[in-house]
C-alpha cells in the first residue's frame, strides 16, 4: 500500500494561518484561516480553510471556504451538497471544485485582484 502523495502547495498555506495582510492603501485586508483536520465526508482533503478579501470597513467582498454545506438549488427539494467547499463573491455564493492548497491559493488572488480591479483599486 502507498501512501497518499503530499500536496506540494499545502506548507505554504498552512504558514498562511492567522495572517491578515493589507493589500492596498485604501485599507482592504485579507485574513487565512487553514488548519489540517481528519478527512470527513465533507472535507475530504483533511483540511479546514476560510481565506477572505474585505473592504476597508470590514466587509467581506470574497471568500473561498468550506465552513459548511452549499445548497444546490433553491426553494422546494432543497439539497446540500457533501462536500462543503464554497466560493463568495460580493453577494453571491456558489460551489468550488477544491483541488490542491496551491491552485485554492491562486484562484483566490485571482479573484481578489478582479474585485479591486472592479472597485477602482487595481489599475
Amino acid at each position: 500500500m502507498t501512501a497518499p502523495e503530499r500536496d506540494p502547495g499545502l506548507d505554504t498555506l498552512l504558514d498562511l494561518h492567522g495572517q491578515t495582510l493589507f493589500v492596498d492603501e485604501t485599507g482592504h485586508w485579507v485574513k487565512f484561516v487553514a488548519v489540517q483536520t481528519t478527512a470527513t465526508a465533507e472535507r475530504p482533503h483533511a483540511l479546514s480553510y476560510s481565506l477572505t478579501l474585505h473592504a476597508p470597513d470590514g466587509e467581506r467582498l470574497v471568500g473561498f471556504d468550506n465552513a459548511h454545506p452549499v445548497r444546490e438549488r433553491r426553494g422546494p427539494g432543497t439539497r446540500r451538497r457533501t462536500q462543503s467547499d464554497y466560493r463568495h463573491r460580493l453577494r453571491s455564493i456558489g460551489p468550488y471544485e477544491y483541488t490542491d492548497a496551491a491552485t485554492l491559493l491562486e484562484d483566490f488572488w485571482k479573484e481578489v485582484d478582479a474585485v479591486l480591479r472592479e472597485r477602482g483599486v487595481l489599475p
